[in-house]
């Protein structure tokens, strides 16, 4: 089934520009893994060397942060939205 994926604008240009992509899996890993087989600019940028989600990288099902469900082994539905987002840290007061 293919689900819809939003980039952010830092990882636009990896996937030809284009700020939502669809990718199949039925799991978050498999879609991921369709995500870099179809734009492989994306893979260091997104997943670890061990194959786990960067630090500074949120994945998120619809409105839920996959770190706070099955991470990876999140299930996803047709209609489900998987939003890509880098952490956003720092600033000063």
């Amino acid at each position: 089934m293919a689900i819809e994926v939003r980039l952010p604008t830092v990882l636009r240009a990896a996937a030809s520009g284009q700020a939502n992509v669809f990718a199949e899996g039925e799991t978050i890993g498999e879609i991921l893994k369709s995500l870099m087989d179809s734009y492989p600019g994306l893979g260091s940028q997104v997943l670890s060397p061990d194959g786990s989600l960067h630090r500074f990288v949120n994945v998120y099902l619809n409105d839920d942060d996959v770190r706070y469900l099955d991470k990876l082994d999140t299930k996803v539905a047709e209609g489900d939205v998987v939003s890509i987002l880098p952490a956003v840290a720092g600033g000063s007061l």
